[in-house]
């Protein structure tokens, strides 16, 4: 196996679309079956008499997530999202999530946005907060409704993940999240679904869509400024902008400088 991707962040959108048309030359059919077959079989061993699930979240490293533990025998995940989603994104999300995938729902909405301004197209501390006030969240609230053992998430160390050495991430709260993906490359997600021809999500033909993943559009990174990140989400869908104009006043100014 080839690799020419460098963490999520750091790598422009451009060589994440670069890697994927040459992906055939970066990793063979044959390393990925080697890839999930060791995978399938961990995740066998290490959940074997467990009661667990998984989480999916449309994007490109759940949607691996989702077929390696299917395979493993896993059926029960969980898909949590907020108000503030794209449309197509959730749309897609909806009509193409697993079977036996219970929605939930986080209730975040613009009423919440309008009055948590500092959340918009966050850096740092607060683009962070996002990740706990949807991801993390849901994962808990999951984990604990359903008296799970262990809950199976996607995160990889390619993005920045922290995981322990034998794959899991362990909570105080008692809460366990177990990662098999943790040492897939970015070049081996993208020969898994290369080879087994998988339709993804419409995020990843936008604007960065590679380096912004799934995220609600609040959330969007790399704006470098509020009037930027207004411009990129009305190139992807106008209508969001115009709603959120109603309730935020930096997006009625976005649309009355636009004309």
């Amino acid at each position: 196996m080839k690799k020419m991707l460098g963490r999520k962040q750091t790598s422009p959108n451009s060589r994440w679309i670069e890697a994927r048309e040459q992906i055939e030359s970066l990793v063979s059919r044959e390393e990925v079956e080697k890839a999930v077959a060791t995978t399938v079989a961990a995740i066998k061993k290490v959940t074997k008499g467990k009661n667990v699930a998984y989480a999916w979240s449309g994007g490109k490293d759940s949607i691996v997530l989702s077929k390696l533990c299917e395979a493993a025998g896993i059926k029960v995940c969980m898909f949590a999202h907020t108000n503030l989603e794209y449309p197509a994104f959730l749309e897609w999300c909806l009509k193409n999530k697993p079977d036996g995938c219970e929605v939930i729902n986080t209730d975040i909405g613009l009423d919440w946005l309008a009055k948590h301004e500092e959340m918009l197209f966050p850096k740092g501390r607060n683009l962070n907060r996002w990740y706990q006030l949807v991801q993390r969240a849901a994962f808990t609230k999951f984990f604990f409704d359903r008296k799970l053992d262990m809950i199976i998430v996607g995160h990889r160390k390619a993005d920045g993940n922290i995981v322990d050495p034998d794959g899991f991430i362990r909570k105080g709260s008692g809460e366990l999240r177990y990662s098999p993906l943790a040492d897939w490359s970015h070049e081996m997600i993208l020969a898994y679904i290369h080879y087994n021809n998988i339709e993804l999500p419409p995020i990843y033909n936008w604007e960065n869509g590679y380096r912004c993943g799934t995220h609600p559009w609040p959330s969007r990174m790399y704006t470098e400024s509020i009037e930027n990140g207004w411009s990129e989400i009305y190139s992807i869908d106008s209508s969001i902008v115009v709603e959120a104009a109603e309730k935020i006043e930096s997006a009625r100014r976005f649309l009355q400088e636009r004309g």
